[in-house]
């Protein structure tokens, strides 16, 4: 073997393991590097999480803050909203207990008026009591009067109905020109005496002349138009209730009918004679007249 061999041997052995030296101090150089990258990199990593520990903690103390503060508030509120009610609360309470002793004093008077009422209405109803009872005798004693008058009345019809069947022979009953059943006619004047005896109705007697003026009778005015002895005929106009009414050719004892404001019964005019120039006759009113309107 060369003598040189060794050395070369020996050299690259030195080299290899400078080599290997080389490459364990750039490891542990990178390996410090990353240990030192990586202990920044957890320093700030704690930095951060302190600084996000202290915000946390900070709004934490404010929220707490905040919230104590609105706690406040609406405790406050709530007391003075009690303290509201509790003072509405005693104020209708007491007006409450007032009402009810003003709606006692009340109820005690109106008794007392009522009782006051009851009495004065008592005594009302006791006198008038009195009052009736003693109206009612007054009216029975009036009551047996009248009747007392009745009776005597009824026996004067009774011999006033006896002395016409007696003296009122010709007295007789007719249709009037409008057609309406009259009442009892008289043809002369004893028959007409009895029939103001009978005392149904009025009766005003008239002798009416043609070309004289005009003749009140009773409530109505007559006019001879025209007058026919030789057949008992005559034409009169009646003035009524300011209407003029012609009764044109009436025969003698014809009852002459018209109606007036004043009756629902009808007037009659009865002619009994009949003259050349002239008639002779009367007007019948009812006894009832109606009130003008």
């Amino acid at each position: 073997m060369n003598q040189d061999q060794p050395n070369i041997t020996q050299k690259v052995s030195g080299s290899n393991h400078a080599g290997i030296f080389a490459g364990l101090a750039a490891g542990l150089v990178l390996a410090l590097a990353g240990d030192a990258f990586l202990i920044v990199r957890s320093n700030d990593l704690k930095a951060q999480v302190a600084q996000v520990k202290d915000d946390d903690q900070a709004q934490i103390s404010k929220l707490s803050d905040t919230s104590t503060n609105l706690l406040e508030q609406q405790r406050q509120q709530l007391a003075a909203l009690s303290d509201d009610v509790s003072g509405k609360y005693d104020t209708a309470n007491s007006a409450l207990r007032r009402a009810r002793m003003d709606a006692q004093k009340s109820s005690a008077k109106l008794a007392a008026q009522l009782e006051e009422q009851q009495k004065a209405v008592g005594d009302e109803i006791g006198q008038l009591k009195d009052a009736t009872t003693t109206a009612t005798a007054k009216l029975n004693d009036d009551v047996s009067g009248v009747k007392t008058d009745v009776g005597s009345v009824r026996t004067d019809l009774s011999a006033t109905r006896t002395d016409l069947d007696k003296t009122g022979a010709e007295l007789k009953r007719a249709v009037g020109d409008m057609g309406v059943m009259s009442g009892l006619i008289a043809t002369n004047s004893k028959d007409l005496q009895a029939l103001r005896d009978l005392g149904e109705r009025n009766y005003f007697e008239f002798d009416l002349e043609k070309g004289a003026m005009t003749k009140k009778v009773g409530n109505v005015t007559l006019t001879l138009k025209k007058s026919d002895p030789k057949h008992n005929r005559y034409t009169i106009a009646v003035l009524a209730d300011d209407k003029m009414v012609e009764k044109r050719d009436k025969t003698i004892n014809e009852p002459v009918q018209l109606y007036t404001a004043s009756s629902k019964q009808p007037y009659e005019i009865v002619v009994n004679q009949v003259k050349k120039d002239g008639v002779v006759g009367y007007l019948a009113t009812p006894k009832v007249t109606v009130a003008s309107r």
